[in-house]
């Protein structure tokens, strides 16, 4: 399941996006994304994620949405709908400590779908299974589609931000991998009705990392 089959799911078909020009190549859909890490008596317990989709994938859920207010039971059902398939996907992140993999609670302890303009943004805490200590420690983490359906993406340095506790002896770095010209010709040459070999990950290639370093 792609990130954008989440939002199809949720809205029940974003016919908007299968008529647009971007539906013909890779990525179809498009995922603005901020983070910024949770902490609690010193020590990392999750991430706060706002995903901001592009008007197209955000049509049918505010279509869906109407004119409800946001405390209404209709945000708050297709917000549980998104929230459900994103939590199928493993909420589409890694996330990584001294080479090895940190688990995630199977449930987020807070999750919202809002409006903004012509943008559905969904707002959550990714949570950590267990706190995770920041003296002198390094993590990094990714979220990506590994099909490449979706480009889920930091628009620059500024997306990330790091909580008040944090901003004295902790920097976060954001790394954008540049994939060569080949490998950008073969998503490009993608259309709708096509997947990429699984085994290429092809999201993975394309996938920025995020560097949360502390004194």
């Amino acid at each position: 399941m792609t990130a954008t089959t989440l939002i199809k799911r949720a809205a029940g078909g974003c016919l908007a996006l299968l008529l647009s020009p971007l539906a013909w190549s890779h990525p179809h859909s498009f995922i603005a994304m901020q983070t910024t890490p949770v902490v609690s008596n010193d020590a990392l317990t999750g991430l706060k994620m706002v995903w901001t989709m592009d008007e197209i994938t955000s049509a049918d859920l505010l279509y869906d949405a109407g004119d409800a207010t946001p405390d209404s039971p209709v945000w708050k059902k297709l917000a549980a709908e998104v929230m459900a398939n994103v939590l199928a996907q493993h909420y589409f992140t890694e996330f990584w400590h001294q080479g090895k993999a940190v688990k995630f609670e199977n449930l987020p302890p807070a999750y919202s779908l809002a409006r903004s303009g012509a943008q559905a943004v969904l707002t959550f805490v990714l949570p950590l299974a267990r706190p995770q200590p920041l003296a002198g420690q390094s993590y990094t983490f990714s979220s990506f589609d590994p099909t490449y359906f979706v480009d889920m993406t930091y628009k620059n340095a500024q997306s990330l931000s790091l909580p008040e506790a944090l901003s004295s002896r902790c920097k976060l770095t954001l790394h954008t991998p540049e994939p060569d010209a080949a490998l950008k010709d073969f998503a490009l040459s993608l259309d709708k009705a096509d997947a990429p070999p699984e085994s290429m990950d092809l999201g993975r290639q394309f996938a920025q990392t995020v560097t949360l370093s502390c004194q």
